[in-house]
């Protein structure tokens, strides 16, 4: 099957081409960007002095197929006065079947001048110690399809270390900034589901004895992007559900929705407290 998504020379050509829209639209590039899961919405939403544009006038960027997903670029300022970029959507796997997509915002962002990404996402819980409304500091991943946006380059960057691909020194920060704030964040493992059916409580069970905390069907790819382009990464899980099997609620993308909805303006209040903290790391200046 062939990919959706630009490869090879053509992308690297659209890469070009961001870099310099991306300049000319917004100037200097903002040390860290978001990219906004389902539930984060309102975090763009906080932003002032914001500048936007869209996916479409971004060559080899993708559109968004997935309701609570948008193909919007925004960059502004925190009410606490960090600048940063946030992409109000992503692409999924399950949307093409190839894992490629997020590869030119990523890559772009990086050559604009980009150091750091804060990835968000929804997850299903794992754990009765993380319910849903609750947040999860993703420390490591399974990436169960093992499946690989890498796959086809050459060189030898593609053989990328991921031993340490959620950034040590951010995490701290996050759990330092949860504690003053006497708010619960738990660290733990997420796995990549394919999707986009959700998971079977047969299959969550063989994730739960391999070491996962929560699940879900994004992030993976991303965070394999951004470690190969050399960008520092960090994850924040909104809980949405107890994954399949945990209860005895029928899981759909309504439910979804609507969960994250609930728990999004919390989520997106400690993200904003959260890029003010990263702002002024000695390390990212």
């Amino acid at each position: 099957m062939s990919s959706p998504y630009l490869q090879g020379d053509a992308l690297n050509a659209a890469i070009a081409a961001c870099e310099s829209t991306l300049k000319a639209t917004f100037g200097d590039a903002p040390r860290v960007a978001v990219v906004l899961g389902s539930g984060w919405a309102s975090a763009s939403e906080q932003l002032s002095d914001v500048k936007r544009i869209s996916y479409a006038e971004l060559p080899g960027w993708p559109v968004p197929t997935v309701e609570g997903h948008v193909n919007e670029l925004v960059v502004g300022t925190t009410p606490g006065g960090a600048r940063v970029a946030m992409l109000r959507g992503r692409a999924h796997t399950y949307e093409s079947g190839d894992c490629t997509g997020m590869a030119a915002p990523i890559r772009s962002l990086k050559v604009w001048g980009v150091q750091a990404l804060v990835l968000t996402n929804a997850s299903g819980s794992l754990r009765a110690a993380n319910p849903p409304g609750s947040l999860v500091l993703v420390s490591d991943h399974l990436n169960a399809p093992q499946r690989s946006p890498l796959v086809g380059l050459r060189g030898m960057d593609r053989f990328c270390d991921m031993s340490a691909a959620y950034d040590a020194e951010f995490r701290r920060a996050a759990l330092a900034l949860a504690a003053e704030r006497g708010m619960a964040l738990n660290e733990g493992v997420y796995c990549w589901a394919l999707g986009p059916q959700f998971e079977t409580p047969a299959e969550i069970r063989m994730f739960a004895a391999w070491g996962a905390d929560a699940v879900g069907m994004s992030t993976v790819p991303d965070t394999i992007l951004a470690r190969h382009a050399g960008l520092r990464v960090a994850c924040l899980a909104l809980i949405t559900n107890m994954a399949a099997g945990m209860s005895d609620e029928a899981l759909t993308h309504e439910l979804t929705l609507k969960e994250a909805k609930a728990g999004g303006a919390r989520a997106s209040g400690f993200l904003s407290a959260y890029l003010d903290r990263l702002a002024v790391l000695p390390s990212l200046q």
